[in-house]
């Protein structure tokens, strides 16, 4: 196959699972000398030097097997399963006659089955291993060889080869930059792949090789390189360069990393230094895991167990078969003696043991491990042909790429999160600004649904197209030449690195560091100012159509300590001023003091920009008079050449020049979220889901995506922000946060001062924490993590009283200390206190530890999300992997396993998806231990009776087939298609998620209650038929009492006992499952009738010994009545059972089923119509929030690195090829969450029935977001009207407790006046929202589409069984009457 030049690495799966194999040659096997590698030492264009190292190659090799090793290693393989090797030994055992009652073929056939499924399903994935390892190691490369390029392939690249690379080609090996074509040994590279981030970085070669852009100077080149071994940190290298006797200290800024793209540099040479799995790349990819579900685990533990139950029953009767011989059989002796190799009691009893392991291991048959097989492909492709997880946009479906976890999607507890492409769509985009203080941006004609966009091309030809404004009073300030407005926007056009390139006349393209600057850059050019291009000297633009250069006197570079930048420049009339933009929270403090009046106004359009998740910045400049220049400049150049301390000495310059300044205003700009992420992150929280996110991109990024995504929000707490650089600072800062946390819900809550306090002290004088894990059904049976366990058990309810919203904040170096095995405690334990934990700065390898931390402390199901190849060490480590297939590639989606395009498509593919395979399987198999429990324990009480002989119960065909026919199908229908509520219900009540990762509908407890269930029926199949046929007789007066006729009419009383319970235990029915239930039962009839036919007895006598029984045994009624009082002993106790469960103890998914049963009999014809009636009303046009108390965070959010100033001044960097912008697509807005947020956090400390835990969530049904208008008046007690015509159930003793009465409720509400109330001004959270309409339910707000909640219709129950009991008042409570018109 050609792999075309230009298809980017991404498109491989580099970064699969990285086995290391064996090589002869250069790629392998001194592993033990590598393990030891202290440094590299590698000389250039010299490979019989570099050979005696043995460096690994530069090829990958992902793949397991070849053509001679497949068969026999995946053959054992497969039988390092227990289950596999069980059933091969049961074979063996059937083969020897003298102990097998069962034909072989009764084994091998479903063994071989399965041994083939599984070996086609691993051939077919190595197969794309080894065409993906083929991919990537034959794509092309020029390497230096003898003095001229030749096209190498990938994997012939050796250490120390000399290597080209050309425009946005990927790099192969990590190099050493020795020279490009740009000046001073510049070149441009994008680190996507790596770390997540798409803004352009910088990589200059060493000043002596940079000369070296010759083949022919290269291949002269001799230099040795002594450098670090092998390792997976990113952002660090140290090495020494020694040539021409001189050496030189190289760092991670002379280095071009494997996964890197060469961008806007025409050409560059590097020296390979890591090849293949040495790289930085490969290090960081982790190691890939055989992944299985909590189930897989829980099934074979429980195998175990029935294995050793399997022994004890044939001891048993082992036993009873030693005692029956020596003494009944012995009087048989002389007409019935031993078979030959029997010579005495105890050697039959052996041989009996073995008889009955064979007969009773239909206990677990290897059809169970078949049906899950087929179970899970069935779920597989559910997800994959679900249109609601289809992206029209990027026409791509949701994708299983594994069939073995798809039950684990329903116990999730904790989200690891990538942000730059995952949440967001890294698009920036300039929404609004305060000038002078006055705010723009903000579209408050509510008469307008859609405003227009601005069009800038009458007032500015080179305006950017793309660019979307909606606010023309901004513009209208501009035209008419307000100072303030001019100003504001020379500054963005001035005060920024970005490099422009003119294609063509008017053609202009922004070639920016980092997306924000090009956002701002844009706005200004969109607005009138346009900058044009610059020198190392000076800056040109064009200013409302009048061209205009600038004098660029200093660059006053950006760095994470000073979060702002700053210019100084000269303008044509001579004057100089500096122009500086930044975070608010160091800008604001280095103002002119007569600035206060205009700083308060713009702090508080910051604040507002804030609450709206905006990222924004303040803007300020200061005049200079030339004596000012002159002296400060005389101090900055002795700063910039002082030898020691360079950078302190700079930083003072720089704050020394940045006082005084003039507010001119701020501008707010949006990461553009992806579609659906904030609803979906708020619905997943409600599910008790826990997100945390875990990018590469600095602090104040990641906080303000936080906010925009409402993980964050200015209703918290407190949010903790952990920064320490050394072990005991990061220790410190962590156990702070726990006190404050303490302090904080005590003095919230009340907590008694004196156990807590003692309490404290204890729990803080102990060197390290602990993890602890509470759960009971309060408060909807959440799972709470305790972060405080003392060396004395804390109080029982120390987790409810930390009842605040926290969230914490955590940077990469301080992260790498947590990690450490002494800090682990203390990390896991304030974490998982908090609602959200983001962590910045982090590399590919430390976002597995984080994931692996979790699975090792919390022991809970963990998920990981991400597009890019710095997310796949994550994704393997986790649980379950999950690859977006964004801008980034397809990296993370070939290491995932499950893939789709939008984020939002998380919340069904968990809720839904997620939790029917859960319920399907956990059905499923509690169904399936039962009815082969049933059906084998009658072997072991008809040994009893048959003098412990082993002789089977049934006709040995029956044995065969009634696990792959009679009852296989049923259950496979239940298994892929049952339900307990709607898709529509399950995102409605995220709380249904919660069973699955409390791990309630499958555990031991469970596998005991279906056992015991199937050897009640056991017992009854055998005692009831044995009781009644022992004195029944035929019509003809000959006794039934005969072992055919018992065999038939136990068999049949099984079979339709199976079914009838299936029956029951089936919730959602379509045709096929009427087909499969009903069709089996009629199989079994035709097939017996067959299988005892005369024709199959005359064509093999010896085959079919039943000849006639079927027939003969059915034609009696007495056998009929014994099989209906089989079914009904055994059937009847469990209705009676379910039936009372369900009236004293019904779950939450029980009263969403008769919700929806009540609503469907209610529904009007309409149907939603009634929503549009309201729609939009009470929403504004943004769904902004407003601002919330005067808190106010840093919004300096640039991606940004420092040095580029220095780089533009010296004029390095004026050579640059064209970067095209991101356009700019229409903001999303999410303002209901905030409100989703509160009810939730007011709700978890109520009981269970009035909690709002089973109210419903917003309404996120098929995947999409709903209309902003929608959604943001759906949510709670602040909303102007109710929803649609939904019905509202309460018992008639409820309205004794609602204070209010028919004539005080407003006319809306007035069918339902029994269940709902006015809310109290003083209650309503939108204190603008008129008293009369905002309602609450007496169950608790409802932010779903019913004026009821659950919590109510929960209570009716409740009710309704208490009245029962003292009236046998029929039937559940009467439903209120629907509200279907508004007022």
């Amino acid at each position: 196959m050609t792999v075309p030049k230009d298809i980017p690495e991404k498109w491989f799966p580099v970064v699969l699972s990285l086995q290391r194999k064996k090589q002869k040659g250069l790629n392998g096997s001194k592993s033990k000398k590598r393990r030891t590698e202290e440094e590299r030492r590698v000389r250039a264009n010299d490979r019989e030097y570099n050979e005696k190292f043995q460096y690994a190659s530069n090829c990958i090799m992902t793949s397991k097997y070849n053509i001679i090793t497949f068969l026999p290693v995946n053959l054992f393989e497969q039988f390092q399963e227990v289950a596999n090797t069980y059933f091969l030994f049961l074979l063996i055992l059937q083969l020897i006659p003298q102990i097998s009652s069962l034909s072989w073929f009764t084994t091998i056939v479903p063994l071989a089955l399965v041994l083939s499924i599984t070996a086609v399903k691993d051939a077919t994935d190595d197969y794309f291993r080894h065409k993906s390892d083929n991919q990537v190691n034959n794509r092309q490369s020029q390497v230096l060889i003898r003095g001229s390029l030749q096209n190498e392939k990938w994997m012939n690249v050796r250490v120390g080869d000399i290597i080209k690379l050309e425009n946005n080609q990927f790099v192969a090996a990590d190099l050493l930059l020795l020279s490009s074509s740009e000046p001073h040994g510049l070149c441009y590279i994008e680190t996507a792949e790596l770390d997540g981030e798409t803004n352009m970085k910088v990589r200059q070669s060493v000043s002596v090789t940079c000369e070296l852009g010759d083949p022919n100077n290269l291949a002269s080149f001799d230099g040795e390189v002594v450098c670090e071994p092998p390792n997976n940190k990113l952002d660090r290298f140290t090495g020494t360069l020694y040539w021409r006797d001189k050496k030189y200290t190289l760092t991670n800024q002379n280095m071009l990393l494997r996964g890197c793209v060469l961008r806007n540099t025409e050409a560059c040479y590097g020296l390979v230094i890591f090849a293949g799995p040495d790289t930085k790349l490969m290090q960081n990819s982790g190691r890939t895991k055989f992944k299985r579900t909590s189930i897989d685990r829980l099934m074979n533990t429980l195998v175990l167990w029935i294995f050793g139950f399997l022994v004890c029953m044939g001891v048993i009767l082992a036993v009873g078969n030693a005692v029956w011989e020596r003494e009944v059989g012995s009087l048989f002796q002389s007409y019935l003696p031993w078979d030959p190799p029997v010579d005495n009691f105890l050697f039959s009893a052996f041989l009996s043991f073995w008889s009955y392991v064979i007969i009773l291991n239909t206990v677990v048959p290897i059809s169970l491990y078949v049906s899950v097989e087929v179970i899970r492909l069935g779920h597989s492709y559910f997800i994959n042909w679900d249109q609601q997880m289809f992206c029209s946009q990027c026409n791509t479906a949701a994708e299983a790429r594994t069939t073995t976890l798809n039950e684990e999607l329903g116990q999730v507890e904790y989200i690891f999160s990538d942000k730059t492409g995952t949440l967001t769509q890294n698009i920036m985009s300039f929404n609004k600004c305060s000038i002078n203080g006055q705010t723009y941006g903000e579209v408050t004609d509510l008469l307008v649904p859609q405003q227009k966009r601005l069009d800038f091309t009458p007032f500015n030809p080179l305006a950017d197209p793309d660019f979307c404004f909606y606010d023309d009073t901004l513009l209208e300030s501009v035209k008419v030449g307000d100072l303030h407005t001019h100003e504001f926007f020379r500054l963005l056009s001035l005060c920024h690195t970005v490099m422009s390139e003119e294609k063509s006349e008017g053609e202009l393209v922004y070639k920016a560091q980092s997306p924000d600057e090009g956002a701002l850059v844009t706005a200004a050019r969109n607005f009138g100012f346009v900058f044009r291009s610059r020198t190392p000297g000076t800056i040109t633009t064009t200013e409302m159509g009048r061209t205009v250069t600038y004098t660029l006197l200093a660059i006053l570079d950006f760095n994470n300590i000073r979060k702002r930048m700053s210019v100084i420049v000269r303008n044509p009339e001579g004057r100089i001023r500096l122009y500086c933009k930044g975070a608010d929270t160091v800008l604001l403090e280095r103002l002119h003091p007569c600035n206060q009046e205009l700083m308060n106004i713009t702090s508080d359009h910051l604040n507002e920009y804030g609450a709206d998740g905006l990222r924004t910045l303040a803007l300020a400049y200061r005049d200079l008079s030339e004596d000012e220049w002159e002296a400060w400049s005389e101090s900055h150049r002795c700063a910039d050449k002082a030898t020691d301390c360079r950078e302190d000495r700079l930083a003072a310059a720089y704050e020394q020049i940045e006082q005084d300044m003039m507010l001119l205003g701020a501008t707010a700009i949006e990461d553009k979220l992806q579609e659906g992420v904030p609803e979906t992150i708020a619905v997943l929280s409600l599910a008790n889901i826990k997100i945390w996110v875990l990018t590469g991109d600095k602090q104040e990024t990641a906080v303000n995506i936080g906010y925009s995504c409402k993980m964050l929000t200015d209703d918290m707490t407190e949010v903790f922000i952990i920064s320490g650089h050394t072990v005991q600072s990061v220790r410190q800062e962590l156990r702070r946060a726990r006190e404050r946390m303490i302090e904080l819900s005590r003095s919230r809550d009340g907590v008694k001062e004196q156990g807590m306090e003692r309490w404290v002290e204890t729990c803080f004088m102990g060197n390290g924490f602990s993890d602890r894990q509470n759960g009971n059904g309060t408060g909807g049976g959440a799972r709470h993590c305790s972060c405080f366990p003392p060396p004395q058990p804390p109080p029982s309810n120390l987790m409810e009283n930390i009842s605040g919203e926290f969230a914490l904040v955590i940077n990469g170096h301080s992260l790498a200390h947590a990690l450490e095995a002494d800090m682990e405690m203390e990390f896991v334990s304030t974490a998982c206190a908090c609602k959200a934990v983001i962590c910045c700065r982090v590399t590919p390898l430390q976002k597995a530890q984080v994931v692996e931390l979790i699975k090792k402390h919390k022991k809970a199901v963990t998920l990981a999300i991400g597009d890019g190849a710095n997310d796949v060490s994550m994704i393997k480590s986790a649980h379950i992997g999950v690859g977006i297939s964004g801008q980034e590639g397809i990296q993370a989606v070939l290491a995932s396993d499950y893939s789709f395009s939008q984020f939002r498509f998380l919340q069904r593919l968990l809720l839904v998806h997620g939790r029917w395979s859960y319920l399907r399987m956990c059905r499923f198999l509690c169904y399936f231990f039962y009815k082969n429990f049933a059906f084998t324990m009658v072997h072991f009480w008809f040994g009893f009776f048959c003098g412990f002989s082993a002789q089977t119960v049934y006709d040995q065909y029956f044995i065969t087939l009634y696990n792959i026919v009679y009852t296989s199908l049923p259950v496979l229908a239940m298994g892929i298609f049952d339900q307990d509520v709607p898709d529509q219900r399950s995102l409605e009540y995220p709380k249904l998620y919660e069973p699955g990762q409390l791990n309630l509908l499958f555990n031991k407890r469970e596998f005991f209650i279906c056992i015991a269930q199937g050897i009640y029926t056991s017992v009854v199949l055998f005692f009831v038929p044995y009781a009644v046929l022992s004195d029944a007789t035929q019509s003809t007066g000959e006794p039934l009492a005969d072992y055919q006729t018992f065999a038939v009419t136990t068999a049949t009383a099984l079979v339709i006992v199976v079914s009838v319970q299936i029956a029951l235990d089936t919730g959602f029915w379509t045709l096929i499952n009427h087909v499969f239930v009903w069709g089996s039962l009629g199989s079994y009839f035709t097939i017996m009738f067959a299988l005892h036919s005369q024709t199959l007895f005359r064509i093999f006598p010896n085959q079919f010994h039943f000849v006639g029984s079927a027939q003969s045994t059915l034609l009696q009624p007495v056998v009929w009545l014994t099989i209906a009082l089989a079914t009904a002993i055994c059937i009847v106790p469990v209705l009676a059972f379910r039936f009372l469960k369900l009236d004293l103890k019904p779950q939450l998914s029980d009263t969403v089923r008769y919700t929806q049963l009540v609503r469907q009999k209610k529904r009007k014809p309409v149907g939603r119509s009634v929503g549009s009636a309201w729609r939009g009303v009470g929403s504004v046009s943004e769904g902004r929030l407003g601002a919330r108390g005067s808190s106010r965070r840093s919004g300096y959010a640039f991606a940004h690195q420092e040095g580029f100033g220095e780089l533009i001044t010296s004029g390095k960097n004026m050579r640059l090829s064209s970067l095209a912008l991101a356009t700019f697509a229409s903001r999303h807005s999410s303002s209901w969450i905030d409100t989703l947020r509160r009810k939730k956090h007011n709700h978890s400390h109520t009981p269970p029935s009035a909690s709002g835990e089973c109210s419903p969530a917003p309404s996120c049904v098929s995947g999409s977001v709903p209309p902003l208008s929608n959604s943001s008046s759906v949510l709670g007690g602040s909303q102007d009207t109710p929803i649609e015509e939904e019905t509202g159930t309460a018992p008639a003793q409820n309205t004794q407790t609602v204070p209010t009465s028919s004539a005080q409720t407003p006319p809306v509400l007035a069918a339902a006046s029994e269940t709902v109330a006015p809310q109290s001004p003083a209650q309503a959270p939108n204190a603008g929202a008129p008293p009369s309409t905002a309602v609450k339910s007496h169950g608790g707000d409802s932010p779903g589409g019913w004026t009821l909640t659950l919590g109510t219709v929960q209570e009716a129950l409740f009710s309704w069984r208490a009245r029962t009991n003292a009236s046998n008042s029929p039937g559940p409570p009467a439903v209120a009457k629907e509200t279907s018109q508004f007022e």
